[in-house]
């Protein structure tokens, strides 16, 4: 129904149901919103419309345009709040109108208000890391493209296009053909921008349809169009229509609704909370995003009408069905395609704020740019110390305290949507594939608790209550290192992406004294990781491992990645099963799962151009279960790779675990999650992935793991090195049952910039698990148990 006559002769509530389904079509139950942060950076403006407070004459203003000092005054009060968005709110041209403002930029060696707007943008992106949202007005071509290198995305009410508005009379900069233009001009330089209807100035409701027609058709031609707010008129003191009539609310919510159906399906639809009283009935007629939200400052356009408070917003989206999520000024669809939608210089300013999805991080604290500097003296831990502000929002490898998303409250209402459709299908015995891993992957609000329960539920079913630990010795052998994994920033050598600090190469006595040490403070497992140095043949890792069980011939030997294993056969000319059966025979027990990173080769590109591709780590692994040897299954997550490679990484692995369940094999014994530490991270330093996964994320990624390997890999671990106790405390009751090791010098994290400890006591995992009110054994690699000595 888009036929303008159907719309006008439709009932209201037919209208809304059928806008309301659209939206779910397309959206599914989440309503999205940006929290940001206001800058009026001048009242002046070259209109005078009839219904507006914001601009004044500049007897009324202190000065023309706010000072730098009072731009980053506002800008970091809101990074401390965890905004995302600077939106600069501005009057239009007053240059054009005052001498004040003329002679205020001219003094100050600027030539137009837009290029005060792009040098304010530049100074709050570099100083705060906010993302600038411009909304300067009708502009020109080059106005636009003078602002894309500052401002991610762009903005300018259309209003109306009818072009006899009493509203508009005195305002040069709201003809509809000029802000058409600015429309027009934007899709021609790829600026997502925002655009949208001001109902009940006087225009009719089929000049409304003609306005959305109108947006719809740029929107067609160029794709740029990111979201359409329909905004009601409400009258204000002390202007020239402070007598007429507010928007009727059945006109407003047919024209919302009438948006919807009009616009492409793509397009967001916004209304702005704060100028409705009963603001959920929004929802009601199609929208799927609340707009600007701030904890900060008020909207200066209607200052009248404070913000709702978010735990309210939250309150009444979820009430009826949906759930909330943060968002950037940029919507994802446009950031998974920045090479064609955003300046080259803003890719990482917008990746740094965002999650897996592309929408805001949703961890509560400040956000700040990361600046580092080389450290003075390196050992084995970080090469670099941050300065500036610090971020507190949680993030893996930092001593932030993550939010409380376990236990979860209670819903207001009941699950709705996809989420809730593939959990109901776990519940009656259906295998999740890679779309349904995906789904879940995006749960936010009330589905996360949804996910987590359903996790534990078989987390409780398959192992019991029961947590598990082992008592290992990590040695990494040698931090020398031939590939070049980007994400790496424990690797040293000629060919490393970082050279600073000091490469080193335990001797064998070396590597048979920490296994000895390990063995009197009680470990049963030394893990063997290390570079690939460039002078190792394959019987170097025979020769560690005969090292390790000369030493400690009762010690488990859990040793050297998928990538170590194919390197030293390759360089020995040997088949994988003929050189594992050699190192089986040397004492080797069991294989790590490191070095799959994400089991998709799209990503690997990236990340690990050199290393073995999906197939060859599958491969190592399929061949180490086929000669008897274990393993597990790692996953790292949150640089730069998304949700359905996360799904690809586990309905890879658990194909080959079934093959293994069919060939009455162990194969793999657990799932590891490694969550990105970002801080070191060669690839994190040189601006090009995001800074780890948030907590909600961290959470799903291992409630899922749960959920998608079901009894097939019965073992899920939370690693405490990365994701801290605390975290750890709600991962277990979302699906692990399992706390890794006692690690004992582990070094990868630490490099890239982990700054939890290095080793874990048998006391503290005690202490842990009498914190949590859980019962904890030890166990061995292969998840026997250990008897402790009387």
């Amino acid at each position: 129904m888009t036929h303008h006559h159907e719309l006008l002769d439709a009932s209201l509530a037919d209208l809304m149901a059928l806008a309301a389904a659209r939206r779910d079509e397309r959206f599914g139950t989440r309503v999205t919103y940006s929290p940001k942060v206001f800058i009026p950076l001048t009242f002046l403006c070259n209109d005078t419309c009839g219904y507006c407070t914001f601009a004044q004459p500049p007897a009324r203003v202190e000065t023309p345009y706010l000072e730098p000092e009072a731009v980053l005054r506002i800008a970091r009060q809101g990074a401390r709040n965890g905004c995302h968005e600077a939106l600069f709110t501005l009057g239009e041209r007053p240059e054009d109108r005052y001498e004040v403002a003329r002679a205020w930029l001219r003094e100050r060696g600027y030539d137009s208000t837009v290029h005060y707007v792009a040098a304010m943008g530049e100074l709050v992106l570099a100083e705060t890391g906010l993302l600038p949202h411009a909304n300067a007005g009708a502009l020109s071509i080059d106005e636009l493209r003078q602002l894309r290198p500052w401002s991610p995305s762009q903005g300018m009410m259309i209003e109306s296009v009818a072009d006899d508005l009493e509203a508009h009379r005195g305002a040069p900069d709201k003809t509809p053909a000029r802000r058409l233009a600015t429309l027009e001009a934007a899709g021609e330089l790829q600026i997502p921008f925002t655009t949208g209807l001001l109902i009940g100035i006087g225009d009719t409701r089929a000049d409304q349809l003609a306005g959305l027609e109108a947006i719809a058709a740029s929107h067609r031609r160029h794709g740029h169009v990111q979201e359409v707010i329909v905004q009601n008129f409400l009258p204000k003191l002390r202007t020239s229509m402070k007598g007429v009539r507010a928007c009727p609310s059945d006109d407003y919510l047919w024209a919302i609704a009438a948006a919807r159906l009009i616009l492409p399906a793509d397009v967001h639809l916004q209304a702005p909370p704060n100028l409705s009283d009963d603001f959920g009935s929004l929802l009601d007629a199609g929208i799927d995003d609340w707009g600007g939200v701030s904890p900060v400052t008020a909207d200066h356009v209607n200052p009248e009408r404070p913000w709702p408070d978010l735990d309210r917003l939250r309150e009444v989206t979820e009430a009826r069905g949906f759930a909330l999520a943060p968002r950037l000024t940029v919507y994802p669809e446009f950031v998974r395609d920045r090479a064609r939608w955003i300046d080259e210089s803003l890719h990482f300013a917008v990746i740094d704020r965002a999650d897996a999805e592309w929408l805001g991080r949703d961890d509560p604290g400040q956000f700040w740019p990361e600046k580092t500097t080389a450290a003075d003296t390196v050992a084995d831990g970080a090469e670099f110390v941050l300065v500036g502000h610090r971020s507190t929002a949680w993030y893996s490898g930092s001593d932030s305290t993550p939010p409380t998303l376990i236990p979860a409250p209670p819903s207001p209402a009941p699950l709705r949507g996809a989420v809730a459709d593939v959990l109901a299908g776990i519940e009656s015995g259906d295998e999740i594939g890679i779309d349904e891993i995906t789904t879940l992957f995006g749960a936010r609000g009330p589905e996360v608790g949804a996910v987590a329960r359903a996790a534990d539920d078989l987390r409780r079913e398959l192992v019991g209550d029961t947590l598990t630990w082992v008592n290992n010795r990590n040695i990494n052998y040698t931090n020398v290192c031939t590939f070049k994994c980007k994400f790496c920033g424990f690797s040293k050598g000629p060919l490393s992406l970082n050279l600073r600090g000091t490469p080193y190469l335990l001797t064998l006595d070396d590597i048979a004294q920490r296994a000895l040490e390990g063995w009197e403070l009680g470990a049963t497992e030394v893990t063997l990781q290390g570079g690939i140095h460039p002078d190792f043949d394959g019987d170097y890792y025979i020769d560690v491992t005969k090292a390790v069980k000369d030493a400690v011939p009762d010690m488990h030997v859990h040793g050297f990645t998928a990538l170590e294993v194919t390197e030293g056969a390759k360089r020995l000319g040997e088949d994988l099963p003929t050189y594992l059966r050699r190192l089986e025979d040397a004492g080797l027990a069991s294989l790590p799962g490191t070095a799959a990173e994400i089991l998709d080769d799209e990503i690997r590109a990236i990340l690990c151009p050199d290393k073995v591709d999906t197939e060859e780590w599958l491969e190592a692994h399929r061949a180490a279960h086929s000669v008897g040897l274990h393993s597990n299954v790692t996953m790292m997550y949150g640089a730069v790779e998304e949700p359905v490679h996360w799904a690809r990484h586990f309905v890879r692995t658990r194909e080959l675990q079934r093959e293994n369940a069919a060939a009455g094999r162990v194969g793999f014994t657990e799932f590891v999650g490694l969550p990105f530490v970002h801080m070191a991270s060669p690839i994190y330093l040189q601006r090009r992935a995001r800074r780890g996964p948030t907590f909600r994320e961290n959470l799903l990624v291992h409630a899922v793991a749960r959920l998608a390997y079901g009894a097939l890999i019965p073992n899920i671990q939370a690693s405490w090195v990365k994701v801290g106790l605390v975290g750890t405390a709600q991962m277990i009751n979302a699906g692990c049952n399992d706390l890794g090791g006692t690690l004992m010098d582990e070094n990868i994290s630490r490099a890239a910039g982990a700054s939890h400890g290095q080793s874990m006591t048998v006391q503290s995992f005690h202490d842990f698990a009498a914190s949590v009110g859980r019962p904890i054994e030890q166990r061995t690699t292969g998840y026997g148990r250990v008897v402790a000595p009387a």
